[in-house]
């Protein structure tokens, strides 16, 4: 595992229950600013092994990512279950629940 991917899991980890962090957010906090797709590979990959909050995860804009109707209704409810609420059915108010680690 690289030091790049160390550190994201880290860093997913420490996500609280209530809270959200974006993947560009992870990356840059992992050191690496343009690695917001290796965050998602991460994810994608390293969630069920390392047992990782992924539904904690959004996009910059506070949406999920999710495209699938399925995958996106689970994060959905997984993140409404944690009491986050969301604008217009699909986008979190990131100034409410994003969650900005210590350092």
């Amino acid at each position: 595992m690289t030091s790049f991917t160390e550190r994201a899991i880290s860093i997913i980890r420490q996500i609280p229950p209530g809270k959200v962090m974006t993947y560009g957010q992870i990356a840059r906090l992992a050191g690496s600013p343009r690695g917001a797709r290796q965050v998602v590979r991460i994810l994608h990959s390293m969630s069920r092994k390392y047992e990782l909050p992924w539904h904690r995860v959004i996009n910059a804009k506070g949406q999920i990512g999710m495209k699938e109707e399925s995958q996106f209704f689970r994060q959905k409810m997984l993140l409404e279950v944690e009491g986050i609420e969301f604008i217009n059915n699909d986008t979190v108010e990131l100034s409410l629940y994003l969650y900005e680690p210590i350092n």
